[in-house]
């Protein structure tokens, strides 16, 4: 089978899905469907706002499917329809099991760790607000129990010290395009060699990744800085980290964090302690203060720390 003959439904919803989609269709390859979420209400004028997929899928004419439910008789019927050999999910919500076991040669998905390491929602943040030195992409055959099926294949990425999850969203973004690619070329070569994810984890649990909610996003200045740090810089630019600062004796209101930098030639009194010298703005942990870079408060933009502070009189910030 060529390329061309080789009928491929696409599975995705933001822009990390975008870049393996695009790599798909420069690479001639035959989509006969894309399925993305409908389109959602978003802002105060509630305007429909469409997934990123869709809108790559209307410019380049694709095929585009929107079901509300997936196992909608319809729906379901249509994708039949198509007659795909095989599908691929990136960045989609759960699918039921008459939709991935449609395809002939089976659906797979490209998740963004390095499985089994970071099964779930948030696999990207969780790394990075681990302090990992490493992640990477996978492509693995679905299955009914999530992120728990033979990976087909891997790619592995350093994290830098002071990358924050953004930076490593996008080069996985583009390395995962790669993987993906490379998985279908595989298939059509007939040249897997799946590996059971059991084998890799050789008794031990897999790694969870859960969805992050808005409680998990606050900091915990008793935690060391280190540990604050990466809590920080895995949670930039989003959904990001926040604490509650009173701003110039008024009330307190929640800021968010947006960078931080140790500051380990000094020891920390007590944590949650602000001290400000000159432009810059400490903040105690456990062990060391850190530096509060780039900040937002509630209502406003994203700034850095000296700026925040030429707007206030008298300059007295604290932490409650």
């Amino acid at each position: 089978m060529n390329k061309k003959d080789l009928r491929i439904v696409f599975l995705g919803t933001p822009e990390f899905a975008v870049e393996s989609l695009d790599t798909l269709v420069k690479n001639d390859f035959n989509i006969v469907g894309v399925v993305t979420m409908p389109d959602k209400p978003a802002g105060r004028g509630h305007k429909l706002l469409q997934s990123a997929v869709k809108q790559y899928a209307v410019t380049r004419g694709l095929h585009l499917m929107q079901p509300v439910s997936l196992k909608d008789p319809e729906f379901v019927e249509h994708l039949q329809s198509l007659k795909a050999d095989l599908f691929i999910v990136i960045a989609f919500r759960m699918l039921p099991q008459i939709v991935w076991q449609m395809p002939r040669l089976g659906t797979f998905n490209l998740h963004a760790s390095l499985l089994p390491r970071y099964r779930g929602a948030a696999p990207i943040n969780r790394a990075v607000m681990n302090g990992d030195s490493e992640t990477g992409v996978t492509t693995f055959m679905l299955k009914h129990e999530i992120d728990t099926g033979d990976i087909l294949g891997q790619e592995r990425t350093p994290i830098g010290p002071d990358e924050c999850v953004g930076d490593v969203h996008d080069r996985l973004m583009s390395i995962g395009a790669r993987l993906t690619l490379k998985t279908v070329n595989d298939i059509l070569e007939d040249n897997l060699r799946p590996i059971p994810q059991e084998e890799l984890l050789q008794g031990e649990e897999a790694t969870p990744a859960p969805k992050i909610f808005k409680e998990d996003c606050e900091i915990n200045w008793n935690l060391s800085a280190d540990k604050v740090h990466n809590h920080v810089r895995g949670l930039s630019p989003y959904p990001a980290a926040w604490t509650m600062m009173s701003l110039a004796d008024s009330q307190p209101v929640s800021v968010k964090i947006m960078k931080v930098s140790i500051v380990a030639d000094l020891k920390a009194l007590s944590p949650g302690r602000v001290t400000i010298d000159g432009n810059d703005i400490l903040v105690d942990c456990a062990d060391h203060p850190v530096k509060i870079e780039v900040l937002q408060p509630a209502g406003k933009r994203a700034m850095q720390a000296a700026d925040l502070l030429r707007g206030l009189s008298p300059c007295t910030i604290s932490i409650t």
